[in-house]
């Protein structure tokens, strides 16, 4: 029973106190005057009569009624009900007015008489309960005794109504009387746990609206603080309850004051949480509240305030919650839309619809509190309940660990209330525990359904109403009104004053009465509270989630188990797998039940690998841990860290504990409190489960399982026997409960210790990431007096142990486990003595681990590393060897994705481990992919060492769970990029050397330090340092260089002795190999320059000429007719040019070669002063000429700019003053005006060999011209681009040499007027500069020479009417924006690091290269060079210094024009002669030595090659080799494994002695010095080089597309075959194929399949599928094996299948679709789109075995007859017969082999294939057989055998001795006979 009220008060204006303007209250009378002792009398009531303050009106207001609550120091609330009216105020006390700034001295002699006022007096009822009808009617009939003067005493009434009790729940019905013939019937609350609402939560929706209210009750659960205004105070009053009652089952426990006063405004700046009402007028002063939520109920709104984040309830509850929300309250909602809607929906009364809003609250609870009860733990059950909530497994199990409002509330003050309060096992329960316990399935199960929730909802509001309204029926209250308008009557008595010795005489009557009778109990009716399904059962809509992860389980279990059984192959290739699973928690669950179930097994020792497998399986489970550990896995593993160990030497066990350390859980006080609480329920549980049993042993048959209690449902049955135990039993259970207590305090200091404590105590590393500083900030402790303090204080100063290192991370630990367990045992209930006992322990605990641990720590460092993969060694090719063994390093992904998976898809490959190897050759990484599940492959990425462009050092981590490591990336001009981090065991030092070794193998101090000359001597001798030498004198070292070139030209000559310095012999330190016969030393400050000696080499001019006529230029001008050496020496006058052997010294041009070709008419001393005129003295030479017609192409240096060239004197330009003389121009002239007479046109008039004519008869032959491209004006326009230059722009400079020529011109206006004459237009009127143009109506043909110049040195020149040959002035690039253009293209093709977006990076970086459009530059000018030579003008290229841009034109003005070019052997010969012979500065633009480190690499050959392949592609029928061969020359080229390509010129060649070195005995066999000889080996064995689609058309002139968008990337740049590295080393890349086989067969075990799976940029596509002829080949070589033939060269067999084809193809008289691809008739334009076959890369493995030399049928020779063109090239047997190669034919007799007569056979001599071909008769198409002329070792005059010929003379027989046998042949006469000797020979002495 209650009292009704406790306290009444009246409280009236205080007329003394004056406050700032306002009044004051005061308490006018209190009844009972003595405090009650249960409930003292609350403070500040007449603050609250008043909240806006007490002021006096000038008019009376009818009275008001609110609830004010205050809350006293217990947090128990009081409701003060306040029921005002106003009063006149008396005028005897006018000061009572308060006027603000008057004294009251001042007041009476004012003179005015104030109107009459009205102050406010206050009724009040301060009580415990909340009836607040009770209290309106109650204090209303007060006013109404009053008002109404009826005749009752007041003080009766008011005696009652405080001795008046009531039942504060169970539903009871009491009706009261206050004695005024009144009655008034109180229902209280069947359960007084459900808050009271009647309509106030109905109301708060309708003011605010249903998302506000939501965003209100979950700003009041996430503890924001919240503010209601209204100008109601009822209405705040209501709203505020309303909000609690949704709030429910929390109770709100911070600063509640549903009515503040004025007064106490500043409360609203407290920090902590509120929900506070203010009358609306005091809304300005919320204003500057800057985290405060307010709701305006009178408007209507809710203010969130930026700064404040509410967190709103998950989803889908949210949805859900609205959705029902609505349903209640707008029911027409789901009709509104229909036509006829029923005219029955309406929402339900006020009263109803407040009880259906809190049961949807009450829903929305039960679903987000599901399953609370099974994330409770029991410490303690004796004397009273203790109980803790496992918040991080609640989150975990909910998956709502991300969940920010579900998180805020658990760890809210009103969640830790709620444990507090419905944690208990044993007590009453509410609907709440109902509805969790026995409907959240019924919740789950209706879940979308709207009728089904509805009905839910209705049936729990029906509880509610229930609860508030047992008795609906009887409302019987009779209560006395005052009449109406009573407050306006003008002379109302004050009320009166009460007596109160007559009110206290009623209240202690009424007690003394209460205490006779018996005391009320009410009858608790306590039970088990029922703990509802546990989560996991409810959770169950995940399952999707987790259907897939049953085969990740499968998984994580195989590989457990084969760590066990130590298969440890298989369980690494699990290993990635089980990582990736433990994304999962199901899998992280797993692995620790399989652990478990090994350890229960006894099989916790381990040996080293599983021991690392084990740690590793667990360090990955608790990476994906929070700190809150909410899955339990930590928890799971604690013990198992604890029992798997290894054994690491006697006595000494390493635990798993010491190796995972290194994560946050473990630091998290909570977590440690979380598994304390789980550990003592377990234990108190076993506690009594145990008591039970002794007990119950014999029942335990019929009450079947027990042991499935839980811990609450074992403490809810011992809390209901608590009572019944007699006082020793009750001692008995709280001592063993605390001491099981206590003894898991003991166990988890060690466990804290162990895990807190690192291996090496020494480093100081405990104070991890997660701020352990603040670790009492992060627990949420209710512990205030710790004695942990003190003690650990305590125990530093006085610690026994001084050992300085470990006592810092000791002490450490050693407070983190005192505060834990103060923590914990407080909580728990250990005793003090207990306490103290532990915390004397804990220091000893932790000193004694220590101790253990450093044992531990010394032997694991003795361990052997972890097993690390071995070093796979890379295979060299023969010489090549290793300077630097193998350092392990990581490969690590680059920018190009495949090789990392990739957006292909594919296994990563990298990053890969391995080592890196530096050889005398290249770079090797071999490795193979960390990821296991492509463990077995093998990565190899290698490049030259001489390809090196960029080495920079980089910071990598190269791999997830490492430290950053250094590393190199190492770039390479071979489009490589080594992008390596070193693994932690290679010290710093050790990769500086590395680094150091690279730096001296990449820039030699000379050329002879390059691979190519040291291959095959020990790298040692080239890597010592040298000792210091002083630069030795110039002389002594050029006669050093000129004694050996001597030497090796190959005579003797006496020299004068020259007195050598006698240092010289010490000096020299370094030797080179005796091969070279002589020393050379160069010491590296030497200029380039210097290298080349100042005399000039005079040995007899026969030898050298000898050597010279066997270099390929001469070769090539025989072919083309330019002069024999026989007629240069015998000078035939008709020939109009000669070969000159005025350089045969190189004395005139150091660059050029010996032999050149020059207009018969002009002398070799006039070469010699013409040359002054050039750059670099290279004057212009002819180099190649059409044999239709007759135009020639010459190249040439740039001009020296007029009396500039002093600057420009080249490094062996003989001074020539300071200006050319007037002679030397004239004689320049000369020399142009002598190649123009060459010309076989040039004898007609000049005006009749109009533009017109000239095209008519030349142009027309060539059919396509105008399919192909544009005219020649235009094109000449196109390449001399006006685009560049404005018209205005004139531009001044030396002229050219002295061609006759004065006025400047602007060079627009020259380009306009050349491209037009060109075009065959007149230029009418006057041009830019306002001069006629006479020139062009002078001259309207052609030109007969063109001058391709650079626009900046012909500036300015004037075409000079009478002159016959036109300057064409071009803009080029130099070789500064080649090397960018490189740079930039190489970053595109192989970046650094992935980019943002690939595809447009790439595409974009590839355009900002500007690369293609330099290659569209080369082409353009190319083809206009083409043009006009097929045209019949002759063209002089004169670019830069001659030997790059205008090598590069040169070259492929050739391959276009001349299809000899296009075959093996041309191209040869082309490179040979334009870029060897003519000094392109290989070494120079290489960078190969230490010289030219500076300029850095410049690959003008490699443009050349790329402008090749652009032609390769739209020709594909044209070219004799294949892409692969330009790709093979593109790296080896730059690699320096061949000789070739190094050097600059034929002079140093030469001066090394390695032009002629390879004649006579010391050919050296088992290195190919020269990389033609290796690829004329190669093509012998595997037709890579060759082109299948080669079909050429005679005499073709290709005239390719240069625009960009014609071009093609060339894959070149971007292709990469990681299984074996660069295919251009063939014997390396053969080697592989072999080995995998072995390795297959080997393993039986496995399923053999046939499958082949070729992953991007990992398999060499072209082997492992080849195209089909390679393959067809290879098949036909493996079966002429398997029959033991020996095997034909393949090139044999493709020659006959393609002369069969063409057999097949004639009788049948149309081409069979298979003839096609080898038919030259197709359509040019098939033929340029041409059927592009696979290129065949390295594809075909050929036949391995084919090493034997023994015949050479595919080395042509190139023996053609001085004028006849090369139109019909290689293999083109399939035209007619008559148009085959044959260069000479006829019949001989042949003598067949052993006893076989002599036959008359057809003889062929094919000079282009180097063979004798024979057939039966002329006409016969089968090639009987074929001589190979390379096998040829000597033809002698025969004599007649047995059978042979009677007729003919002994002389007409010769021999022909071969390797394999002697031919005997016979001719009709000795004539005949001896023509084939000697053409015979001469084709010999050709090759």
């Amino acid at each position: 029973m209650a009292r009704l009220a406790d306290y009444f008060v009246l409280v009236g204006y205080d007329p003394g106190k004056r406050g700032s303007g306002d009044g004051q209250g005061q308490i006018l009378q209190r009844f009972p005057e003595k405090d009650w002792e249960d409930n003292p009398f609350p403070q500040g009531i007449e603050l609250f009569c008043q909240p806006s303050g007490w002021q006096l009106f000038t008019e009376r207001n009818p009275p008001t009624f609110f609830v004010a609550v205050l809350t006293d120091i217990n947090s128990e609330r009081h409701y003060c009900a306040c029921f005002t009216f106003w009063e006149a105020v008396e005028s005897a006390q006018p000061q009572s007015h308060p006027r603000n700034g008057e004294e009251e001295e001042e007041e009476p002699s004012s003179p005015v008489q104030p109107a009459q006022l009205f102050a406010p007096k206050s009724l009040v009822l301060v009580s415990r309960l909340d009836h607040a009808e009770v209290f309106r009617n109650s204090l209303g009939l007060i006013y109404t005794i009053y008002v109404d003067g009826l005749s009752v005493s007041l003080e009766n009434v008011i005696g009652n109504l405080l001795t008046c009790t009531i039942p504060i729940t169970g539903g009871a019905q009491r009706t009261i009387s206050l004695g005024a013939g009144d009655r008034q019937v109180i229902q209280t609350p069947i359960n007084d746990s459900l808050p009271v609402s009647s309509c106030s939560v109905a109301l708060l929706f309708r003011q605010l609206g249903i998302t506000n209210v939501l965003y209100l009750f979950c700003a009041a659960l996430t503890e924001h603080k919240i503010l209601f205004l209204s100008s109601s105070y009822q209405r705040l009053t209501d709203a505020c309850r309303a909000l609690l009652a949704l709030m429910f089952p929390l109770k709100y426990s911070f600063t509640y004051v549903p009515i503040l006063p004025a007064q106490l405004l500043e409360v609203l700046s407290t920090p902590t949480p509120f929900i506070i009402g203010v009358h609306s007028i005091f809304q300005s002063e919320t204003q500057e509240l800057l985290d405060v939520v307010i709701a305006d109920l009178d408007g209507g709104t809710v203010n969130v305030p930026e700064c404040v984040h509410i967190s709103l309830l998950p989803e889908p509850l949210l949805q859900q919650t609205r959705e029902a929300l609505s349903m209640v309250l707008d029911p027409e909602l789901e009709v509104a839309d229909l036509a006829f809607p029923p005219s029955t929906i309406s929402a339900s009364s006020l009263k109803m619809q407040d009880k259906e809003i809190r049961a949807v609250f009450l829903r929305l609870f039960a679903q987000l509190l599901q399953g609370y009860r099974w994330c409770l733990h029991i410490i303690r059950i004796h004397p009273e309940p203790v109980i803790r909530f496992h918040k991080a497994a609640f989150l975990g199990q909910r998956g709502l660990t991300e969940d920010d409002f579900l998180t805020k509330v658990l760890e809210g003050m009103a969640f830790a209330g709620f444990v507090t309060e419905r944690g208990a096992p044993y007590r009453s329960i509410d609907l709440f525990d109902e509805l969790v316990a026995y409907e959240v399935k019924r919740m789950r199960a209706e879940e979308g359904n709207k009728q089904k929730i509805l009905r839910h909802i209705k049936e729990l509001a029906e509880k509610l109403y229930k609860n508030e309204n047992p008795y609906p029926a009887v409302t019987m209250h009779k209560v006395q009104k005052p009449t109406e308008g009573c407050h306006l009557r003008l002379h109302q008595k004050p009320f009166p004053r009460l007596d109160e010795g007559m009110v206290q005489w009623i209240i202690d009557q009424a007690t003394a009465k209460l205490q006779t009778a018996p005391p009320a109990v009410k009858a608790e009716k306590k039970c088990m509270v029922p703990s509802g399904p546990p989560i996991a059962a409810i959770m169950d809509r995940n399952g999707n989630a987790l259907a897939n992860s049953a085969r990740r389980l499968e998984v994580v279990r195989n590989c457990i188990s084969y760590v066990f059984e130590n298969k440890m192959l298989e369980a690494k290739k699990l290993f990635p797998a089980v990582l990736r699973a433990m994304k999962g928690r199901a899998a992280r669950h797993c692995l620790t039940q399989e652990l478990n179930l090994h350890v229960q097994q006894n099989r916790a020792v381990l040996d080293h690998q599983q021991f690392d497998f084990i740690i590793r399986m667990m360090n990955c489970c608790l990476q994906d841990c929070t700190a809150m550990d909410e899955h339990g896995i930590a928890a799971a593993l604690l013990p198992l860290v604890t029992a798997f160990c290894r054994k690491l030497s006697p006595g000494i066990t390493q635990f798993a504990y010491s190796c995972v350390q290194e994560h946050v859980v473990w630091t998290n006080i909570q977590f440690w409190e979380a598994m304390f609480y789980c550990d003592v329920q377990n234990h108190i549980r076993a506690l009594y489960l145990d008591n039970n049993e002794e007990n119950h042993t014999d029942e335990e048959s019929t009450e079947g399982p027990q042991e499935a209690k839980s811990a609450l449902e074992i403490a809810s049955e011992q809390l209901r026997l608590w009572p019944t135990m007699s006082r020793e039993k009750q001692q008995e259970l709280i001592q063993k409960e605390e001491s099981t207590v206590f003894s898991q305090a003991i166990h988890y200091a060690n466990r804290m210790s162990y895990l807190l404590l690192p291996l090496d105590t020494s480093k100081n590393r405990l104070l991890r990431s997660s701020g352990l500083g603040d670790v009492e900030s992060v627990s949420n402790s209710f512990v205030t007096n710790s004695i942990a303090g003190s003690v650990a204080e305590s125990y530093d100063t006085e610690s026994g142990f001084e050992d300085a290192e470990s006592s810092d991370v000791a002490n450490y630990v050693v407070r983190f486990i005192n505060r834990f367990v103060d923590k914990v045992c407080t909580e728990s209930g250990v005793t003090n003595e207990h306490l103290k006992g532990l915390h004397v322990m804990i220091p000893d605990i932790v000193q004694m681990h220590i101790e253990t641990l450093d044992a531990v720590h010394r032997e694991s460092k003795r361990l052997p590393p972890i097993q690390k993969p071995k070093l796979l060694r890379p295979n060299l090719l023969v010489g090549e060897e290793c300077v630097m063994e193998g350092l392990r390093v990581y490969l690590m992904p680059d920018g190009r994705e495949e090789a990392a998976g990739g957006n292909i898809g594919g296994p990563p490959l990298l990053p890969a481990e391995g080592a890196i190897f530096l050889t005398t050759y290249r770079i090797i990484f071999k490795g193979t992919p960390t990821d296991p599940l492509v463990g077995e492959q093998v990565v190899i990425r290698s490049f030259p060492i001489a390809s090196l462009t960029k080495e920079k050092k980089i910071n990598v981590q190269a791999q997830v769970d490492q430290f950053i490591q250094e590393g190199l990336q190492l770039r390479s001009c071979t489009f490589q990029l080594l992008k390596i981090a070193f693994d932690e065991e290679v010290a710093s030092d050790s990769a500086e050397i590395f680094r150091k070794h690279l730096h001296k193998l990449r820039y030699p101090q000379h050329v002879r330090g390059t691979f190519a000359f040291t291959v095959g001597q020990s790298p040692k001798q080239a890597m010592q340092p040298k000792a210091k030498e002083k630069n030795p004198s110039l002389r002594t070292l050029s006669k050093n260089l000129v004694k050996n070139a001597k030497k090796t030209i190959g005579r003797q000559y006496v020299t004068r002795k020259k007195y050598t310095p006698p240092m010289w012999e010490q000096r020299s330190s370094q030797h080179f190999p005796e091969d070279n016969e002589d020393e050379i030393s160069v010491s590296e400050e030497m200029d380039r320059s210097t290298l080349t000696p100042t005399t000039t080499i005079k040995p007899s001019d026969k030898m050298t000429i000898n050597h010279l006529v066997e270099r390929a230029c001469c070769r090539d001008y025989q072919r083309l007719g330019l002069g024999t050496l026989s007629s240069s020496l015998t000078r035939s006058k008709n020939e109009p040019f000669r070969i000159s052997t005025v350089n045969r010294m190189y004395a005139i041009c150091r660059s050029y070669p010996g032999l050149l070709i020059v207009p018969q008419s002009i002398q070799d001393n006039t070469i010699q002063r013409i040359s002054r005129c050039y750059r670099q003295n290279r004057f212009p030479v002819v180099c190649w000429r059409n044999s239709r017609t007759k135009a020639v192409l010459l190249r040439s240096g740039g001009l020296h700019g007029k009396g500039v060239v002093g600057l420009f004197k080249s490094q062996n330009a003989p001074t020539a003053g300071p200006s050319q003389t007037d002679s030397t121009s004239l004689e320049q002239e000369k020399y142009l005006q002598a190649v123009v007479n060459s010309m076989p046109h040039y004898a007609d008039a000049g005006g009749r060999n109009t533009l017109s004519g000239f095209t008519s008869a030349h142009m027309s032959s060539s059919d396509f011209s105008d399919k192909r491209q544009p005219k020649l004006g235009s094109l000449m326009k196109q390449v001399m681009g006006g685009k560049d230059e404005g018209p205005g722009s004139v531009s001044r400079g030396g002229k050219w040499g002295s061609i006759r020529a004065s006025g400047r011109m602007s060079s627009y206006a020259l380009n306009m007027e050349i491209g037009s004459r060109l075009a065959g237009k007149d230029l009418l009127g006057t041009q830019h500069n306002g001069t006629p143009a006479e020139a062009s109506f002078l001259r309207q043909h052609r030109a007969s020479l063109y001058i391709i110049g650079d626009k900046s040195q012909l500036k300015g020149v004037k075409p000079d009417p009478l002159q016959h040959w036109e300057v064409v002035p071009i803009e080029v690039f130099d070789v500064r924006q080649v090397k960018a253009s490189f740079k930039k293209l190489m970053k595109a093709c192989v970046p650094g690091c992935p980019s943002t977006d690939p595809s447009v990076a790439y595409l974009r970086s590839l355009e900002e290269s500007e690369w293609l459009s330099q290659i569209h530059k080369i082409l353009q000018i190319s083809v206009l060079v083409v043009e006009l030579l097929d045209t019949g003008s002759s063209v002089l290229v004169s670019l830069e210094d001659g030997w790059d841009i205008t090598t590069q034109v040169v070259s492929l003005v050739q391959l276009l024009s001349d299809p000899y070019y296009r075959t093996l052997e041309g191209f040869r010969l082309l490179v040979e002669k334009e870029w060897l012979s003519f000094g392109h500065r290989f070494s120079h633009r290489g960078a190969q030595t230490l010289a030219g480190q500076s300029s850095g690499f410049a690959p003008i050959f490699l443009q050349f090659l790329d402008c090749v392949h652009q032609i390769h592609l739209q020709f594909p029928m044209e070219f004799e080799f294949s892409q692969y061969y330009l790709k093979f020359l593109s790296y080896h080229y730059i690699s320096n494994r061949f000789r070739t390509f190094l050097l600059d010129s034929d002079y140093e060649r030469i001066e090394l002695g390695l032009l002629y070195e390879e004649k006579g005995e010391r050919k050296s066999q088992q290195v190919y010095k020269s990389i033609w000889d290796y690829i004329e080996r190669l093509n012998k064995k595997a037709p890579v080089f060759f082109n299948y689609m080669y079909a050429p058309e005679d005499g073709e002139v290709l005239r390719p597309y240069s625009n960009i968008s014609n071009l093609k990337v060339w894959d070149y740049y971007t292709e990469e075959t990681l299984s074996e590295g660069p295919s251009y080393d063939w014997e390396l890349a053969q080697g592989q194929p072999e080995h995998v086989e072995e390795a297959d067969r080997q393993d039986t075990g496995a399923p053999q399949t046939k499958r082949k799976i070729i992953w991007p940029c990992y398999d060499n596509r072209s082997r492992v599928e080849p195209d089909a002829i390679s393959k067809l080949l290879e098949e036909l070589q493996n079966l002429e094996m398997e029959l033991g033939q020996v095997p034909e060269r393949w090139k044999d067999t493709w020659d006959k299948v393609k002369a069969s084809q063409r057999s097949e193809a004639r009788q049948e008289g149309s081409r069979t679709p298979s003839s096609l691809l080898m038919s030259s008739g197709l359509s040019h334009h098939r033929r340029s789109l041409g059927v592009y076959l696979q290129e065949s890369g390295v594809g075909s493995t050929l036949n391995l075995s084919l090493d034997s030399d023994t015949s050479s049928t595919s080395t042509p020779s190139s023996g053609k007859q001085g004028g006849r063109r090369s139109t019909s090239t290689l293999y083109s047997q399939f035209q007619m017969s008559e148009s085959e190669n044959r260069s000479y034919e006829g019949s001989l007799y042949k003598k067949g082999a052993f006893m076989k007569p002599w036959k008359p056979r057809w003889f062929v001599l094919d000079k282009t294939k180097h063979q004798l071909r024979y057939y039966d008769s002329r006409m016969d198409t089968e090639c009987k057989g074929v001589i190979d002329l390379a096998e040829v070792e000597s033809i002698t005059p025969g004599t007649p055998t047995m059978g042979a010929p009677k007729t003919v003379d002994e002389k007409a027989f010769f021999d022909l001795k071969t390797t394999k046998r002697v031919y005997n042949f016979c001719a009709q006469d000795v004539q005949l006979a001896q023509q084939w000797i000697d053409r015979i020979q001469s084709c010999l002495s050709d090759a």
